[in-house]
């Protein structure tokens, strides 16, 4: 995800102000009954919607990067970066000084229970706290 800083800071609807993408251009599922498992994307998948990814980020030139989930975190920052450990600090990357990874809004749905998704919520709301006051 691509956020324009004064949309975040704002917060007054305008969608044209936020820019939205994925890493990984499709996405590979497993069947169990009527759902449909998201299965995490290999490097060299990533490796393969690069330049797509790039081609975005350079036309938006966003004052800030925020990366939800580990997978855009590992194709934005670096691809031995771990989430849980790393979440909730700017980095500067070659498309902004001002880069954050933070947790899917999915990884909390997927909490084991309500203390676990209470956690979660918790730690992504912080992360988008320090985008909104950047």
């Amino acid at each position: 995800m691509i956020v324009d800083r004064s949309y975040v800071a704002e917060n007054d609807g305008q969608r044209e102000r936020l820019y939205v993408t994925n890493a990984v251009k499709h996405f590979k599922f497993i069947e169990r009954g009527k759902r449909r498992i998201h299965q995490t994307p290999r490097l060299s998948e990533l490796a393969a919607c690069r330049p797509w990814m790039e081609a975005e980020i350079a036309a938006i030139k966003p004052e800030v990067l925020v990366c939800l989930g580990a997978t855009s975190a590992r194709a934005i920052v670096a691809a031995d970066f771990r989430l849980l450990r790393d979440r909730g600090r700017f980095f500067p990357t070659r498309w902004t000084e001002k880069t954050i990874a933070t947790l899917h809004p999915s990884a909390v749905l997927r909490g084991e229970d309500e203390t676990q998704q209470a956690r979660l919520y918790g730690m992504l709301v912080e992360d988008l706290r320090l985008v909104a006051h950047e």
